[in-house]
C-alpha cells in the first residue's frame, strides 16, 4: 500500500486552508490552548464567532516482532510479526444559524489498516484502525448535525473555538439538543485526559468505555438524538442513537455521505442504541474532580451465545482457517434481543501538570458484540504528566493499564470455535486480557507534534495459549 499520493495531496490541501484560516482570522475570533479544565481565560482576547473551520491529519504506524502461540484462528492476531499504517484527516466547518443553533460538519478521510485488520487483541493498540481497513482511501461526512441550546438564565461561561464548537458565551444553566449525525462518544462518556488518539492514548479502552457497544457504523458514527441539561456542578444526558442492520456494517444514511457507497437501513423501532449519563463536578484542593455514571440499553438482531455455542458443537467450524478471516456467528442463533451495561468514568487533577483517571464498565454477556469489542467487563487506570516539569510545557506522557474480560457464556462459545467482533483463536484458555500502554508525545513546531507509543499486551483476546506480544508504534499529527 502506497500512502505517498495520498500524503501530498493532504499536506497541500491543508496547508492552504490552514493559511487561509490564519488570514482569515485576523478578524474573528482566536483559538485558545486549554491545558487542564481550571485553566483561566483571557476574556479580552475572546471574540465571538459565527463561523469557523479546523483540520487534522494523523499518521500511526505500528508494529510487532512475532510473539508464542499454541495456535491460531479466524480473528488470531498473526504471531509471525507485522508493520501496519493507518492515515486519518478531518475538515471541520462551524457555522451560527440563528439564536442558540449551530451547525458543524467534519468531512474525514480514511485510509490504512490495523494489525491483522483489526483483529485480535479487545483493547485494540490503534484507535485510527476502523473495523473497515481500506488500501485507497475512502471518504465520509463523518458528523453532520444541528445543536440547539436554550438558555436557562443567571451565570455564564465562555465556550472556546474548537473543531466542534464555536466560540461565544452561553448560561451555565442550559438544555441543549443535538440531532443529526455524529458518535455518541461525542455526548457521553468523555474524558479529559483519555479520550482523542489523536493527542493523547491510542488504545480503544482509552476513547471510551470498552464494554460500551454503542450505535455506530463501523468506523464510529451514526444518526441520533441526543439532549443535555447542564447545571454548574451537575449534567445529565441522553441519548437515541441508530444502529447498523448488519454486524459491524454500515448505516443506512451511508448510502449517501460515504464513499464509496455502501449501507442499509434496519428496522427503525428493533435497531437501536440508548444511553443515558450523570455527571457530577467538584473540586479537591482546587483541582476539578469530575465522576460520571453511564448506563445503556442497545436492541438489534443479537445471536445468543449459548444458542451459538450450540450450533457450534453441533457442527464445529473448520479448524484451518487463517487469521484476519473474520468469521461470523451462526445467523440461526440470531434473534432481535436486548442488552445492557453500565459504566463509571473519573478523572483527578492532582497538579497543574499531574492528572489521574479511570474506566470500569459491565455489560450483561449474554449476546454477541455488534459494533465495538467483546469485552464484558473491563477495568482502567491512567496517569498523564505535562512537560511543564522539564520545561516542555506542550509535551505530554501518559501510563495507562488495562484489564478486561469475558463473560461466562463467551467463554463457552470462543472455546468451541466461536468467533465475535475481534476475538475468535479456534479455542480457548481463558484468562482476562491485560493491556499497559505508555506514550511521550512531543512538539515538533506549534502544530506538529510526534508520539512514541510502547503497547504490552498479555493474554490477547482472553487466551493465556496466546502472547504476550509488544507493540511499537509511532504517530505524527497536525492540526489547525
Amino acid at each position: 500500500m502506497s500512502l505517498k499520493p495520498f500524503f501530498s495531496l493532504l499536506f497541500t490541501g491543508l496547508v492552504t486552508v490552514a493559511t487561509a484560516q490564519s488570514i482569515i482570522t485576523k478578524n474573528t475570533s482566536r483559538s485558545k490552548s486549554v491545558d487542564s479544565p481550571s485553566l483561566a481565560i483571557d476574556t479580552m482576547a475572546f471574540k465571538i464567532q459565527r463561523w469557523n473551520f479546523h483540520g487534522q491529519s494523523t499518521c500511526i504506524v505500528q508494529g510487532d516482532r512475532g510473539f508464542p502461540s499454541k495456535y491460531s484462528g479466524p480473528n488470531s492476531l498473526i504471531n509471525t510479526g507485522e508493520v501496519r499504517e493507518t492515515v486519518t484527516a478531518n475538515l471541520f466547518a462551524g457555522a451560527k444559524l440563528w439564536q442558540g443553533a449551530e451547525a458543524h460538519m467534519d468531512f474525514l478521510i480514511w485510509q490504512g489498516f490495523g494489525l491483522t485488520q483489526t483483529f485480535g487483541i479487545e483493547a485494540f493498540p490503534n484507535g485510527d484502525a476502523y473495523k473497515l481497513g481500506t488500501t485507497n482511501p475512502n471518504f465520509t461526512f463523518a458528523r453532520l448535525f444541528i445543536r440547539q441550546t436554550i438558555s436557562l438564565g443567571g451565570e455564564q461561561e465562555l465556550v472556546l473555538d474548537g473543531p466542534l464548537t464555536l466560540a461565544g458565551k452561553q448560561d451555565i444553566s442550559r438544555l441543549t439538543f443535538t440531532i443529526g449525525r455524529l458518535s455518541p462518544l461525542d455526548i457521553c462518556d468523555n474524558n479529559t485526559y483519555a479520550h482523542d488518539q489523536h493527542n493523547q492514548f491510542m488504545n480503544w479502552a482509552m476513547m471510551g468505555n470498552l464494554t460500551w457497544d454503542y450505535g455506530q457504523n463501523t468506523i464510529g458514527y451514526t444518526t441520533g438524538v441526543a439532549v443535555e441539561l447542564n447545571q454548574k456542578k451537575w449534567a445529565l444526558r441522553y441519548g437515541f442513537f441508530q444502529m447498523p442492520r448488519e454486524k459491524n456494517g454500515f448505516t443506512g444514511d451511508d448510502q449517501f455521505l460515504t464513499w464509496p457507497h455502501r449501507g442499509a437501513y434496519g428496522p427503525f423501532l428493533k435497531s437501536w442504541a440508548m444511553m443515558m449519563e450523570l455527571e457530577r463536578r467538584y473540586n479537591v484542593n482546587s483541582h476539578p474532580v469530575v465522576i460520571r455514571f453511564l448506563t445503556w440499553l442497545d436492541e438489534a438482531n443479537f445471536a445468543s451465545y449459548k444458542i451459538a455455542t450450540a450450533l457450534l458443537l453441533a457442527n464445529p467450524p473448520n479448524p484451518n482457517i487463517g487469521s484476519g478471516a473474520g468469521v461470523t456467528i451462526p445467523d440461526a442463533a440470531r434473534a432481535f434481543r436486548h442488552k445492557y451495561g453500565f459504566g463509571l468514568n473519573w478523572e483527578q487533577e492532582l497538579s497543574k501538570s499531574a492528572s489521574l483517571f479511570s474506566r470500569l464498565g459491565w455489560t450483561d454477556g449474554h449476546n454477541e458484540t455488534w459494533t465495538f469489542s467483546d469485552a464484558d467487563w473491563s477495568v482502567s487506570l491512567g496517569l498523564t504528566i505535562k512537560g511543564n516539569e522539564w520545561y516542555r510545557p506542550h509535551d505530554a506522557f501518559g501510563f495507562a493499564y488495562i484489564v478486561s474480560g469475558a463473560s461466562n457464556d463467551n467463554q463457552q462459545f470462543l472455546k468451541a470455535g466461536g468467533t465475535d467482533m475481534l476475538s475468535g483463536d479456534g479455542n480457548l484458555d481463558y484468562d482476562p486480557e491485560k493491556v499497559m500502554e505508555a506514550y511521550y508525545d512531543f512538539q515538533i513546531m506549534k502544530r506538529f507534534h510526534f508520539t512514541l507509543d510502547y503497547q504490552f499486551v498479555t493474554n490477547p483476546a482472553f487466551n493465556r495459549d496466546r502472547g504476550p506480544v509488544s507493540i511499537f508504534g509511532t504517530r505524527l499529527h497536525w492540526e489547525f
